[in-house]
């Protein structure tokens, strides 16, 4: 059998792109060798490389998405795509690689867009009935007025960067008087912003994907924070438990595995994808949805994988596989 070139991206141009490269590893470390010629490609503003087993790189030819060689070139048979943020999970990759005609293992490149800006994905979705936070937008520019956004959002409420990873650009806000430095916190991260009133209530994530075939809810996680909220830290530093399975009532787990399966039909993903709601008086409220989740053996969506029974070898080859059959 001829083992398929696959090409691991990983990287990115966001604050995020660290932690991509730590999830693209893990891809590149557990893909089984016996059937995939693994190239590990770090995307940066700076230079797009293969990075060799020795740490040295080589030059990505943009114009075709290969690795030239002394005996011509390297093509990919499937990009298996690991970057959280710019630009692999706003659509900018998928659009590029679709135009060469390379499968890639995420969701294609309107949905990519779409989800990665919150206030659209929440306007589309809120219009099938799916029940979200009330929230206001903003336009770098914009006249700010304090007063009407707390009249509208209330207090706590939180302040996000509209097009950017969940973890960054965030900010929760008790008082009126500090809306101002959260809206300018956000906007150093994205030009948009979006200001969400606050949820009380057990947060939970909840994995969708396709696997062999079938679109599958995976078992719902509980997020109990140390910190005020779930951010960078309580994701990426231990400063957060994550129980697997939710400790949440048969009708709150049904209620919330229809409504992720619903959402991921609706808006009709591919690949892996990772949403985020909270309970209030029982029913699921929707924050956002990530197309590129953490793919680290720590990150959420493996350790929900392993609790079906789903290897990381298994995850990741299905995904490959269910690109290549698409193509």
């Amino acid at each position: 059998m001829t083992k398929k070139n696959i090409g691991v991206i990983m990287g990115g141009y966001t604050s995020e792109s660290g932690i991509s490269l730590k999830s693209g590893q893990v891809v590149c470390d557990t893909l089984d060798r016996a059937r995939f010629e693994v190239f590990p490609i770090h995307i940066s503003k700076e230079k797009w490389v293969a990075v060799k087993a020795d740490g040295t790189e080589q030059e990505i030819d943009r114009s075709d998405f290969s690795l030239p060689t002394d005996n011509g070139k390297i093509t990919f048979d499937c990009v298996f795509n690991a970057i959280h943020g710019n630009p692999g999970e706003n659509g900018y990759i998928q659009a590029y690689l679709e135009l060469l005609n390379i499968p890639q293992t995420a969701c294609d490149m309107y949905q990519a867009a779409l989800t990665y800006n919150k206030r659209d994905c929440l306007a589309v979705l809120r219009s099938y009935g799916i029940k979200t936070a009330r929230f206001h937008y903003l336009n770098q520019g914009d006249a700010i007025d304090p007063d009407q956004i707390v009249e509208k959002v209330g207090l706590p409420c939180f302040v996000k960067a509209n097009k950017a990873g969940s973890s960054f650009g965030v900010s929760k806000v008790y008082k009126k008087e500090d809306l101002m430095s959260a809206i300018e916190n956000s906007f150093r991260e994205d030009d948009e912003i979006l200001i969400e009133s606050f949820l009380d209530g057990t947060e939970v994530s909840v994995g969708v994907i396709t696997y062999k075939g079938e679109t599958t809810v995976l078992p719902v996680t509980e997020i109990v924070t140390e910190n005020d909220f779930f951010d960078y830290e309580a994701k990426y530093q231990g400063k957060s438990q994550e129980i697997t399975p939710a400790r949440i009532t048969k009708e709150e787990l049904e209620k919330v595995s229809d409504t992720a399966k619903r959402i991921y039909n609706i808006l009709r993903m591919k690949g892996f994808s990772r949403s985020e709601f909270i309970f209030v008086e029982g029913e699921p409220h929707f924050l956002e949805i990530n197309t590129v989740p953490g793919l680290t053996k720590e990150s959420i969506l493996p350790q929900q994988a392993g609790v079906a029974g789903i290897s990381l070898s298994e995850l990741f080859t299905t995904a490959i596989d269910e690109a290549l059959g698409a193509s």
